[in-house]
């Protein structure tokens, strides 16, 4: 029984995910001093004819998983899938692909804010909202300005973290131009930064058959996805890993520092 259960119980000190912790153990890894909860926000969107809808969703979770490891006080909360991604009736936006899936803007800020007041009941003082998409990076800063104006007095600080998306948007594609790379191939969605990304997550999520054909009018890329590779796509998540959790301490420091 011993050796059967030291596995076990060691894999749930391991794990960062609070999903996979019962009530008990995750009342105890706050009362330890994980008081650190991150948000994965991804979105459920056309990535290209080459790249899977949940995209955003995979790489969202491993890179909080990630970021909370480095941390060490951090728990992961459940990825966000569902997010504002254009109008339904005409279709906008993404929406004109099958597949997309989209919610109002105030439904999404309303299901954040209940997010922040739940992990904050659980007894999280700092809730870091992670937003892999850029299109609603406003909700995220409106919604952690809105409940840490309405909580703050209880010691509860809830940040919009914009250094993770800028590290993953205009950061990754510095380091990718240092390397040669042309803005026309970079592009801004499934190019070759998104695309080698995801391949640095999980291979699984590119196509590769569909991949080395030249992207098409009307396809769903913004870019040339075909020169990108796995080892350009860890560049990108070392970077964003590392820009997260410089914010991260610097942010939850300076409002512990001023006693909030």
């Amino acid at each position: 029984v011993l050796v059967l259960g030291a596995p076990v119980a060691w894999a749930q000190q391991a794990t960062v995910q609070l999903e996979a912790l019962t009530w008990v153990e995750l009342r105890d890894r706050v009362a330890a001093g994980a008081t650190t909860a991150l948000v994965p926000i991804g979105g459920t969107e056309q990535n290209g004819p080459h790249m899977v809808l949940g995209k955003h969703n995979v790489r969202a979770r491993w890179l909080a998983e990630r970021i909370a490891q480095r941390l060490g006080n951090a728990l992961v909360a459940p990825v966000v899938a569902y997010v504002p991604e254009g109008a339904v009736e005409p279709p906008a936006a993404h929406m004109r692909w099958p597949g997309t899936l989209t919610v109002p803007d105030a439904a999404f800020e309303s299901m954040l804010e209940s997010t922040a007041r739940s992990l904050a009941r659980a007894g999280f003082r700092d809730i870091v909202f992670l937003g892999d998409h850029g299109g609603y990076a406003a909700s995220l800063e409106r919604v952690a300005a809105r409940v840490t104006a309405n909580k703050g007095a209880a010691g509860l600080r809830v940040h919009a973290l914009p250094q993770y998306y800028r590290a993953a948007s205009a950061g990754f594609a510095k380091v990718l131009r240092e390397r040669g790379y042309s803005d026309a191939q970079i592009g801004r969605h499934a190019g070759l930064a998104d695309t080698a990304l995801a391949l640095a997550v999980d291979e699984s999520l590119v196509r590769r058959e569909v991949l080395a054909g030249a992207p098409r009018p009307g396809d769903g890329t913004d870019g040339d996805p075909r020169q990108a590779t796995a080892e350009l796509g860890r560049l990108g998540l070392e970077q964003i890993v590392e820009a997260s959790v410089s914010a991260i301490r610097a942010q939850v420091g300076a409002a512990r520092g001023r006693g909030q």
